[in-house]
């Protein structure tokens, strides 16, 4: 097992390529705000790149906003959808008295299945008193 060992080399610890040759693109660095905590954010982008208008904040997650020498970058919300919900959407295919009476049917589907009033454990026992 020895002898088949790579020796002098330290495996994944460092990249046989070397940076000879190599041509970097040009940079340019960005900055972002956040509104909420007020945190500056620089990311660096190609320089020929068009950077994004809003980058969400590492810290606590909320919009940050491109900053530009003319001040802050306006962010457009206009074509940004609401959330819908499960309820939401369970509404635009059925209305309130069809969906209680579906509610209606599984229930006595579920009693029928468990056979519900026919355990005679749950008889209830009347005791006569003296």
């Amino acid at each position: 097992m020895a002898d088949r060992s790579l020796r002098g080399i330290r495996l994944g610890a460092q990249s046989l390529q070397s940076e000879e040759g190599v041509v970097f693109m040009e940079r340019k660095e960005h900055t972002y705000v956040c509104g909420t905590c007020g945190r500056e954010t620089q990311l660096m982008f190609a320089a020929d790149a068009e950077a994004p208008v809003s980058w969400e904040c590492r810290t606590c997650g909320a919009e940050a906003v491109l900053q530009t020498p003319k001040g802050a970058a306006e962010v457009d919300h206009s074509g940004d959808k609401t959330p819908r919900t499960h309820w939401d959407m369970l509404l635009e295919r059925r209305s309130i008295p069809e969906l209680e009476e579906l509610l209606a049917e599984r229930l006595a589907f579920i009693r029928e299945r468990r056979g519900e009033g026919q355990d005679p454990t749950k008889e209830k026992v009347t005791r006569k008193t003296a």
